[in-house]
């Protein structure tokens, strides 16, 4: 047997060391570095990605993976971190160089697989650290890169392969249900702790103010106070038909209610954007945090046309800004509504539909370039011959007219007097029906090809990203919206007065009593299933786990002594002897037969070669 080269791990040992390490910003940048040249050595050329991810792949051996683990030298927790810099280095080139995209494709896939394998033969008392500790890399212009983790890292740069792993939905699910929580440190570092393991197993004792933090109770939080926004909002929206007094000018309870809860999730999505930006990086934003910034603007431009229609004075004036806040308020309803999905998103089906629909409005970008381009265009032309005979109308009734024929509803009677306008218009309903419709048709399938093809590694990765969004913004008492106008005018003005001690005793007495309710549930939820281990509400909530099924019982099974039959006359580890071993590539299986079989061959010319004892020939 050959032996591992000098400074490779053992392969039946662990391959990461147990000491915790915070390396600098400029030896991230030199590991990383070097990470590099060996994924360019190990994939010099273009390799199928789909052979690269095989779990019996003959490019990611063992052996391979060893060698990186020995390049990191001490730095072994940081290597996963290190390698999903230098697949976003390799994605950087693969995007900025297209000759060579599908070369940099692949050494990107490669670090990501490595990185995944990686994590998966580390002891798993260091998983937590590894998924968690915060590192910054020096880039190529000497400057130091935002402070994340290997799990924030993947997150932002969309890595389903990685985010998949066992070992990264363990850290998120044990996240999501609050089993670790976020410690966050001095340096804007963070780490991931088990919670409170010698809390008392009744109800009081967890009855604590910072479960509810914990991201699988805030989204339950979260669904129960939209569902009552949409009623608040249904109901506001109705005002104008439920009085039709011109006279009426005042709020009503619905609209304060409304305008009180707009001006609270506001404030929260100000503040979630401020904390991101600061304590993340720009990644962390979304397509819906686009929509959530549109939706609390029309929101909140509604509530300042009625204000302002409120001290107008004249009949005439306030009934034209209160006519002016409604339209503007009912445009919001399709905004809210399509919110629902963001809400309910940590169940599969939706999740899955969320990530179709982001996918393909990503795809749609091309498609809308190409009719911006084109419609400028034609909208330059058809304005130009309404002009040509000395009368233009205005030029919102040029681009009706198109968009009219882009929805498959041409007006072709609008041109009928110019013969060179009608052909223009011609064109263009052929252009859009023909061709762009056509085309963003076949961007749209593409999209959703690609999510299907990959379901649940795209989930997985979406939903680690839920997760994390949750807690990744330091706030150590948790007020969601609509209460965080609480803590704003009743709470956070005491931080400059009261010592840090008292403050934070204030805090949690404050929150025990506005969320007396949703945290004596939690309590129940938390004290049943840590009393009674599989209660009925642990099932109802999260299923029946089972039990661990690999025990000696289970693998050589004894029945009764008065059947009389044996089961496990063979024992267990005879019989998977002659199992294969589906962990090795078939050519890896040939090539460690043949090297057996050279060892063999060394061994027997080393016994012919020896002289014989003997005198005669």
């Amino acid at each position: 047997m050959s032996q591992p080269a000098e400074g490779f791990p053992d392969e039946n040992g662990s391959l990461l060391s147990i000491k915790s390490v915070h390396p600098n910003p400029s030896t991230i940048g030199k590991l990383v570095k070097r990470l590099r040249l060996l994924t360019l050595a190990l994939i010099p050329v273009e390799v199928d990605p789909e052979i690269i991810k095989d779990v019996t792949s003959r490019i990611i051996t063992q052996q391979v993976i060893s060698a990186y683990i020995a390049a990191a030298g001490d730095c072994k927790e940081a290597l996963p971190y290190c390698l999903l810099r230098a697949r976003k280095d390799f994605m950087w080139d693969a995007n900025h160089n297209p000759a060579d995209y599908g070369e940099n494709f692949g050494r990107a896939t490669a670090c990501e697989v490595l990185a995944r394998r990686i994590v998966h033969q580390s002891p798993p008392d260091r998983l937590p650290s590894i998924m968690s500790t915060r590192y910054q890399n020096r880039e190529e212009d000497d400057e130091a890169s935002e402070v994340t983790s290997a799990l924030e890292l993947a997150i932002d740069l969309h890595c389903p392969i990685f985010l998949s792993s066992s070992e990264a939905q363990h850290v998120i699910n044990a996240l999501w249900r609050g089993d670790w929580i976020q410690v966050n440190n001095d340096n804007n570092d963070i780490d991931y702790v088990a919670y409170d393991p010698k809390r008392l197993h009744h109800h009081w004792g967890h009855l604590h103010p910072s479960r509810l933090a914990v991201p699988q109770y805030q989204n339950f939080f979260r669904i129960f106070i939209w569902l009552f926004f949409l009623v608040v909002y249904s109901q506001a929206v109705r005002e104008p038909l439920d009085r039709l007094d011109p006279n009426h000018q005042n709020l009503d309870a619905w609209e304060i209610i409304l305008y009180l809860m707009t001006s609270a999730f506001a404030m929260e999505d100000v503040t979630k954007f401020y904390k991101l930006l600061r304590y993340a990086t720009w990644r962390a934003f979304g397509f819906w945090n686009v929509v959530s910034f549109i939706t609390d603007s029309l929101l909140v431009a509604a509530f300042i046309l009625r204000v302002v229609g409120i001290f107008s004075t004249g009949d005439e004036p306030s009934a034209h800004f209160r006519l002016k806040s409604f339209q503007v308020l009912s445009f919001v309803a399709p905004l809210i509504w399509v919110e629902i999905v963001t809400v309910f998103d940590g169940y599969k089906y939706v999740g899955m539909m969320q990530i179709c629909v982001a996918r393909m409005l990503r795809e749609s970008g091309i498609f809308f370039a190409l009719l911006s381009v084109l419609g400028l265009g034609f909208a330059q032309g058809l304005y130009a011959l309404d002009m040509a005979d000395g009368e233009s109308e205005h030029p919102h009734v040029v681009m009706n007219v198109m968009i009219q024929g882009l929805l498959q509803s041409p007006n072709f009677g609008k041109f009928e007097n110019s013969p060179t306008g009608l052909i223009l218009y011609y064109f263009w309903s052929a252009v859009t029906a023909l061709i762009l419709l056509n085309v963003l048709i076949s961007l749209f399938s593409s999209a959703y090809q690609d999510v299907v093809d990959d379901a649940e590694a795209e989930y997985l990765a979406f939903f680690a990203g839920k997760t994390v969004g949750m807690i990744r913004a330091p706030d150590q008492y948790l007020f969601p919206a609509p209460f965080n106008i609480i803590e704003i005018f009743l709470v956070a003005p005491f931080e400059y007065v009261l010592s840090y001690q008292a403050y934070g005793t204030y805090n949690r007495v404050m929150m025990r009593v506005v969320f007396f309710i949703p945290l004596g549930i939690i309590a129940l939820y938390e004290s049943s299933t840590a009393a009674g281990g599989k209660g009925w509400i642990k099932e109802w909530f999260g299923g029946d786990e089972g039990e661990d099924e690999d025990t000696p019982e289970n693998r050589n099974p004894q029945v009764d002594e008065e059947e009389g039959l044996v089961i496990s006359k063979v024992p267990f580890e005879e019989l998977i002897k002659v199992f294969p071993n589906t962990m090795q590539s078939s050519e890896a299986t040939i090539l460690k037969e043949l090297a057996e079989v050279k060892a063999q061959l060394d061994e027997l010319m080393k016994k012919l070669e020896q002289p014989s004892n003997g005198v005669g020939h």
